[in-house]
């Protein structure tokens, strides 16, 4: 039985008439309402699609970092009484040999990448970067098109598995180099399908909260990396073989019993499918949506106004709500400004997020250790902001985070690495991490907000894109020594905190589904 029909047979004369005349067209509400008022915001249901999909971060992680492991370069020991320089020749010939006798516990001692060599092992770690930089964008735009946030995302786990698999297959350096451009081709986008699969279907209230959740995944690979790096030392082929399986796992047993956002479900003109993922979150999360509901987008009304008007301008709506690309974020004004800024943005972080990681591993203790460490270390930083993010808003944290990361950056290119002062930079850079880790974390939720469903997938592929390229520069500036890294990543920090000041807050703002929606109501915050 229908909620309304207590009403309905309340009235009576024309006031019924009224009231049956309404109950026949039905309530009609965008997606953000439909969740708020109806299904839940955060129940049971989110609970477990949000868990089932944010574990992809994991995986990302596990085929990100695990070339730190499967290109470390082992330590050496003198096989002879007395060993020469091991640049002067082979390693075997200066009278120098692996520790450990194990040749193939990393790819720097199989093929030897030491000495003149050496840049092949940044050249592999650039090379994925800008694979995941080019994979970002085209499979940001297929998940906002006709492949789906869903199927996208499967698809990128199942070439995963493949190239890593073939990876660990590598006959020489550079078919291994060309493997990890394939690799991070697929897994560049992953991170960006699983945020935005798990968090369309939450809530206007808890969208935050459960957008800066995320990152605790990653971290958690990244520790789980470690662990699993430490019972294989010894071959980093099956070291691949290894963190490569989850991801075939991932795309066999869970993807197919996750839903597809419905979101995209509405602005691809499926309105039956998206309520009907409606009502499985309401049952399950133990409400009731009305029969008479349906759904609409944020423009619709300005649609079915342009049917009385002419039927063109209608048509020409609903084709543009229906897929988007990143041309269409370009045409206006308000999404061109913020695509820009984000971009500047995304990049700046992502230099110094990687760059001080990268720093980290010049602490000379135990990389296993080091890097579980590090990542859990991250951990507080998300926590923090998770707390403060729906109490000071997206844009305040945004700019304290950064310009925190980008002082104390500064204020470590100022003191000299001798003595104690030693320790005093490495508490600059800890507090450098730290900020900048919460700041990622944030930039996601935060990017998400500031673009329309139908092209927020292209636009966070965009940015996606500009922080792979930060991550290609990170390893670079690195290499200036000890003091003018510290530098770059305190100049970077402060100016992409004051970049941050020309975006407008997103907090207690609809999610909006198109274009034209999201300009009226940029319009109606103006008047």
């Amino acid at each position: 039985m229908s909620t309304t029909e207590p009403l309905l047979s309340a009235g009576n004369d024309g006031e019924a008439g009224k009231k049956n005349q309404s109950s026949s067209k039905g309530r009609r509400v965008c997606i953000d309402e439909a969740l708020s008022s109806y299904a839940g915001e955060f129940g049971r249901w989110q609970l477990r699609h949000f868990v089932a999909v944010s574990a992809a971060w994991a995986l990302e992680a596990l085929h990100t970092m695990v070339i730190i492991f499967a290109d470390r370069e082992p330590a050496t020991s003198c096989a002879a009484a007395r060993c020469g320089d091991p640049c002067a020749g082979a390693g075997a010939a200066g009278g120098w040999e692996w520790a450990g006798g194990a040749p193939v516990a990393s790819t720097v001692a199989e093929w030897g990448l030491v000495c003149g060599e050496r840049y092949k092992v940044g050249l592999a770690q650039a090379v994925f970067f800008a694979g995941c930089m080019i994979g970002a964008g085209v499979f940001g735009h297929l998940s906002d098109s006709f492949l789906g946030r869903k199927g996208s995302l499967q698809v990128v786990c199942i070439l995963n598995a493949a190239f890593g698999l073939l990876t660990a297959a590598s006959p020489n350096y550079w078919a291994y180099a060309a493997l990890r451009l394939l690799t991070g081709f697929s897994t560049g986008s992953v991170g960006v399908l699983a945020f935005v699969l798990a968090t369309e279907p939450v809530g206007p209230a808890r969208r935050g909260a459960a957008g800066m959740s995320t990152f605790y995944f990653f971290s958690g690979g990244i520790a789980a990396l470690a662990g699993v790096a430490a019972l294989f030392p010894r071959s980093w082929r099956l070291l691949y073989v290894v963190t490569s399986l989850p991801s075939l796992a991932f795309a066999v047993a869970v993807v197919p019993f996750v839903s597809e956002s419905p979101r995209w479900y509405l602005v691809r003109r499926r309105p039956d499918d998206a309520l009907r993922v409606i009502r499985e979150i309401a049952a399950t999360n133990g409400r009731a949506v009305p029969e008479d509901l349906t759904l609409k987008l944020d423009d619709e009304d300005e649609e079915e106004q342009g049917k009385d008007g002419g039927g063109g301008t209608a048509k020409a709506a609903a084709a543009s709500a229906s897929s988007g690309s990143i041309f269409d974020v370009f045409r206006s004004r308000t999404t061109r400004v913020r695509l820009v800024l984000s971009v500047l943005i995304n990049l700046l972080a992502s230099v110094v997020y990687y760059g001080l990681s990268l720093n980290v591993v010049n602490l000379k203790t135990n990389l296993y250790v080091t890097v579980a460490v590090n990542s859990l270390a991250e951990m507080p930083a998300y926590l923090l902001t998770a707390l403060l993010l729906d109490h000071f808003g997206r844009k305040p944290l945004a700019i304290g985070t950064m310009l925190l990361s980008g002082v104390f950056c500064t204020a470590g290119s100022l003191i000299p690495g001798a003595g104690i002062m030693r320790v005093a930079r490495m508490v600059c850079g800890v507090v450098g991490i730290f900020g900048m880790a919460a700041t990622y974390n944030l930039l996601f939720i935060y990017t998400a907000e500031l673009f329309p469903t139908v092209v927020r997938n292209a636009a966070l592929g965009c940015t996606a894109q500009a922080a792979q390229m930060g991550a290609i520069v990170a390893p670079l500036v690195v290499m200036f020594g000890e003091r003018l890294p510290f530098a770059v990543f305190g100049a970077s920090g402060i100016v992409g905190g004051l970049l941050v000041f020309y975006l407008p807050e997103t907090m207690n703002k609809p999610l909006y589904d198109t274009m034209a929606g999201l300009e009226e109501g940029e319009k109606s915050v103006l008047k």
